[in-house]
């Protein structure tokens, strides 16, 4: 058998099929701009260069210099800021990525990242920090807020797996009943912030109790940002993910049973188990994101989430979607998504253009990555040399009245 090349294996293919998404997404955001600057009096043609390079590497812009030109190098507030919003998108990406690997579509993130959310906050607040070590307060915060989300994903699950609910109809329920819960008890609760400054309806950021996530030196290297340690947290835990699914018994039985639940079952493996198992697991990481965003120390939560879902629960569709729901290629679709937030930030800081450009720049690569199988495809029929058969190679002929295994009992018998 002639061995595939790695250039033609369907893994280079699918991750080349995410690299033109994210080409193509880039390329019309430039595009966007062109179209802006030519014909807005206000910006000009002059304007174009200077959007496009801030979309393409607006991460390394350190503002304008006293002739008010664009200047770059290395700029440690807007890197350490990226990490920082990346660490809740690779959390919640990896919760989409795990509950579809094991046939399930999650949209939930965002109830349970408020469920989570919620959890962790209340326990930060409640207990004393002068009686109990602000370290183990936090652990038990994090711990709280991640079985939170993992049994509120479970709701969800049970449905899909005892009643046969669809998921997806199970899941937006599930999102409003848990935006009117966590709005319901933050109210009744003693943690609002109601007035501070020109602040109200905010909950207390957890520093109130003296808990915060540990900086872990990375505030040195990256000064002027809210970067912590949960960047790491994260990575950890994505690691975590990829051995549990790839390497583990468990995540064999739990991809068996997306794979299809019958067969799974005719097996042997309990697909109901895995069925409500799969939806905890993706629940408990959606909540830890919001964990270790909230936790940090330097965030506000504000209590009134009954009017919208959080988008950050949302964005984990597109991260996993880009990652092909690949644990650790979660993380580097994470860095991307949070790069192109800051990019829009310096976009619209430095420029008279809109942030929301970077936003249709997401949207297209999100597109174009729902349809990543079809672009693989393409991919696959690029340069494959049509089969021949050749016309003069002599086929065995077997007597139409006699079958293979009869003619060779025959032909073993003459012998």
């Amino acid at each position: 058998m002639e061995k595939k090349s790695f250039f033609r294996s369907e893994s280079f293919r699918s991750v080349l099929a995410s690299l033109i998404s994210i080409v193509i997404g880039m390329a019309v955001g430039a595009l966007i701009i062109c179209a802006v600057g030519m014909t807005d009096p206000s910006l000009g043609a002059s304007s174009v260069g200077e959007g496009i390079k801030l979309v393409f590497g607006g991460l390394f812009s350190t503002g304008r210099n006293a002739q008010g030109v664009l200047t770059w190098g290395f700029n440690s507030t807007n890197i350490g800021n990226m990490l920082f919003r990346a660490t809740p998108l690779i959390m919640t990406g990896l919760s989409v990525a795990t509950a579809y690997k094991t046939g399930l579509f999650n949209i939930g993130a965002p109830g349970q990242y408020l469920m989570g959310t919620m959890a962790s906050l209340m326990i930060a607040l409640s207990i004393p920090s002068d009686k109990v070590p602000p370290v183990l307060i936090w652990i038990i915060a994090f711990a709280g807020g991640t079985l939170a989300g993992a049994a509120w994903g479970m709701i969800s699950g049970a449905m899909k797996a005892f009643l046969n609910i669809n998921e997806v109809i199970a899941c937006i329920m599930t999102n409003w009943i848990a935006a009117n819960l966590v709005t319901f008890f933050f109210d009744i609760s003693n943690f609002k912030n109601v007035v501070e400054n020109t602040k109200s309806g905010y909950i207390y950021k957890t520093t109130y109790n003296g808990v915060a996530t540990a900086k872990l030196g990375l505030d040195k290297i990256f000064s002027g940002s809210q970067v912590n340690g949960g960047i790491i947290i994260a990575i950890i835990i994505a690691a975590g993910v990829y051995i549990l699914m790839e390497k583990t018994t468990l995540g064999f039985q739990l991809k068996a049973c997306g794979s299809n639940r019958h067969a799974a079952r005719y097996a042997g493996i309990k697909d109901k188990r895995n069925i409500v198992l799969s939806m905890g697991i993706a629940g408990g990481l959606s909540a830890a994101g919001a964990s270790l965003y909230y936790l940090a120390g330097n965030t506000e939560f504000f209590w009134s989430t009954y009017q919208s879902l959080p988008a950050i629960g949302f964005n984990g569709i597109p991260v996993a979607l880009l990652a092909l729901c690949n644990p650790i290629g979660v993380i580097f679709a994470a860095f991307f998504m949070s790069m192109l937030d800051i990019c829009g930030l310096q976009l619209s800081n430095l420029t008279a253009y809109n942030e929301y450009i970077t936003n249709v720049i997401i949207a297209v690569i999100v597109y174009l990555s729902a349809f990543s199988l079809f672009i693989s495809m393409l991919l696959g029929k690029i340069g494959k040399k049509p089969e021949t058969v050749n016309a003069n190679e002599e086929k065995p002929v077997i007597n139409d009245k006699t079958t293979v295994a009869e003619d060779a009992a025959g032909k073993g018998g003459n012998e």
